[in-house]
């Protein structure tokens, strides 16, 4: 284009060409060669439009450069310049309305009234309905004017837009990225600034893909550190969980082995305390049976000694009046055997009152053509009276011999033959018999 331009002797042509080429060195990174360039434009007799192209080249130039150098003292000097040739292209041609709008964006909070806010600048892009790329310069030009959230929308907002533009310049998403990196968001920061890495390999911007790679590593390297942080934070989580898990088994199985112990003390308490009632319902038992039993005692020998004083004193009158066949007579009249068969009886009807159902239950032990019942008129006979006084504690053959006038051996045949005849083994039948239950008849009426 400048050499049709030369040829044809087209200044002002030949000068929006070279604007042209500048920009595009510009975009590509080579300021040298644009700052060649824009020396090279004889800025004489331009019109108002290309003086404001011109001052806003070099502007951008002086703010490009300004950045690559990234130095304190040749920054300075720079960003000076670029201020002052925005300011040259602003009285060149004046701001329209809706640049002047979007410049109240950058006045001080104190002097913006209360409807300039991000949404308002935010709507009035989004309304104006400008071709994408136009939005995506707005927005990315408003950006500067915010922090935080509200820059992260309007980059965003520009980032969208180059892509609907197919605009590969990358500014937006690098900024984007760079925004997004400083919230500590390293890991969408890191995804933005590979994509402004590929933007800018395929655009063939040098100044950007050289600000990228000096920013991607320590994006990339946080990134890392987070990642094995989060990694580290899984490792001791899992740690802690299995230390708590083992603690949590340890205390379980100690609680068990407790519970268990607990249980079984509980169970050697109960079984202690059945033996403990089984025990006292045996001693309660038995002094009931004493009780009886020495009531018996005491009455028989009373009834006994009356009957033997009254015997007595008969005898020594007889003597004393020489009446000695009368004597003969009284003591005639002492029937030992009836008194036997009466003692008998009366210790048939104490056991019976104290074991009433012993007859029934002695016979369940038996086989029905072997069982013992007593004769009408009898209460109990001799054998069922052998094991009544084993059921009374007295295991002695020699004592239950003499308590029923019977010889040892008689006592015995009469234990052996029962026991054989017995439904049951003879140990578990003598444990049968005692476990006979014992009825207090008083304490039941």
């Amino acid at each position: 284009m400048i050499d049709l331009c030369v040829k044809f002797k087209k200044k002002e042509n030949l000068i929006k060409s070279k604007i042209l080429l500048g920009v595009t060195l510009l975009n590509s990174g080579f300021y040298k060669e644009a700052f060649d360039v824009t020396e090279k434009i004889d800025t004489s007799g331009l019109s108002r439009a290309l003086k404001t192209d011109y001052l806003v080249l070099c502007a951008r130039l002086n703010a490009g450069i300004g950045d690559y150098d990234n130095d304190a003292y040749f920054s300075r000097l720079y960003y000076k310049q670029s201020v002052d040739d925005f300011k040259n292209a602003e009285i060149a041609t004046p701001s329209n309305d809706f640049e002047k709008t979007i410049n109240l964006a950058f006045l001080p909070d104190s002097m913006k009234n209360k409807k300039l806010t991000p949404q308002f600048f935010y709507n009035l892009i989004i309304q104006r309905r400008m071709p994408e790329h136009t939005v995506a310069m707005v927005a990315t030009r408003i950006s500067y004017a915010y922090t935080d959230d509200n820059k992260i929308l309007f980059l965003a907002l520009a980032a969208i837009n180059d892509i609907r533009s197919s605009t590969k310049e990358t500014l937006a998403v690098f900024l984007l990225g760079q925004e997004l990196f400083k919230l500590n968001k390293t890991a969408d920061a890191y995804i933005f600034m590979q994509e402004a890495a590929k933007n800018a390999k395929f655009y063939g911007a040098r100044n950007r893909a050289v600000q990228i790679e000096s920013i991607l590593p320590i994006v990339a390297s946080k990134l890392i550190d987070e990642k094995q942080h989060e990694k580290d934070k899984l490792l001791i989580g899992f740690l802690m969980f299995v230390i708590v898990a083992v603690v949590l088994f340890f205390l379980l199985v100690i609680y068990r082995r407790q519970l268990l112990r607990i249980k079984a003390n509980e169970q050697e308490i109960t079984e202690k305390n059945i033996e403990l009632e089984n025990v006292n319902e045996k001693l309660w038992e038995s002094s009931k049976i004493k009780e009886e039993l020495i009531g018996l005692f005491f009455k028989t020998c009373s009834s006994y000694i009356g009957t033997l004083e009254k015997l007595k004193r008969r005898t020594q009158r007889n003597i004393k009046l020489g009446k000695y066949d009368d004597v003969n007579a009284v003591l005639n009249d002492v029937h030992i055997e009836q008194e036997k068969g009466q003692l008998y009886n009366t210790l048939d009807t104490v056991f019976l009152t104290m074991f009433p159902n012993f007859i029934a239950v002695f016979n369940e032990l038996l086989k029905k053509e072997d069982q013992i019942w007593p004769k009408s008129g009898e209460t109990m006979n001799a054998t069922l009276r052998i094991f009544a006084l084993m059921r009374l504690g007295i295991n002695d053959l020699e004592v239950i011999a003499k308590i029923l006038d019977y010889s040892v051996s008689t006592v015995y045949t009469y234990q052996i033959r029962i026991k054989s005849r017995a439904l049951v083994p003879a140990d578990v039948f003598e444990q049968k018999i005692m476990d006979i239950k014992f009825i207090d008849n008083r304490a039941v009426s």
